[in-house]
């Protein structure tokens, strides 16, 4: 009978331990920038249909590591917002931070998909950037990597043969 007793008081002790422990306690979503995020969300709030608030909030959600959040304030925007060039530019990263990059490629391929057929809407480092981002994803796809991060190695190696440069020597 003793025996059961202190069975039971250690059995409520270590669950009183486990419950004054932090595994109880909320882990906030973004745990860094929450004064920038809080600003940019109240400014969607105001002007929830604006390409530039949703770049400026997904920018800080990626800021803050939070790449999810990032991807669902897109996804759930109009479509004249997600048609954005820049919006769209912005979600690529987003996936590509989640490790989807042949969605990454898709959205990126759309990007300049956009910049070709109005190129007055979309800025010279957009353009670049977005062509930059493409042959990386495309040289990650022929490297069969999906999840740039899980795959460090692939991925640098992807990353150098995109962005190799060759010169030219004119010999007379």
């Amino acid at each position: 009978m003793g025996l059961r007793f202190w069975n039971g008081v250690v059995l409520a002790a270590l669950g009183v331990l486990w419950l004054a422990s932090g595994t109880q306690r909320e882990h906030p979503v973004i745990g860094v920038h929450t004064a920038e995020v809080a600003s940019a969300e109240a400014d969607l709030a105001v002007a929830p249909n604006d390409p530039a608030k949703v770049l400026l909030l997904g920018q800080r959600y990626l800021d803050s590591a939070a790449p999810g959040m990032a991807v669902s304030l897109i996804e759930s925007q109009p479509a004249a917002v997600k048609s954005d060039a820049a919006v769209e530019h912005l979600y690529a990263r987003a996936l590509l931070d989640q490790g989807r990059s042949a969605d990454a490629l898709a959205a990126e391929e759309r990007v300049l998909y956009r910049c070709d057929m109005a190129p007055s809407a979309c800025t010279p480092f957009l353009v670049a950037s977005a062509n930059r981002r493409v042959g990386i994803l495309r040289e990650l796809a022929r490297l069969g990597v999906d999840d740039a991060q899980a795959h460090p190695e692939k991925s640098s190696v992807a990353y150098h043969n995109a962005t190799r440069q060759v010169g030219v020597v004119v010999l007379h």
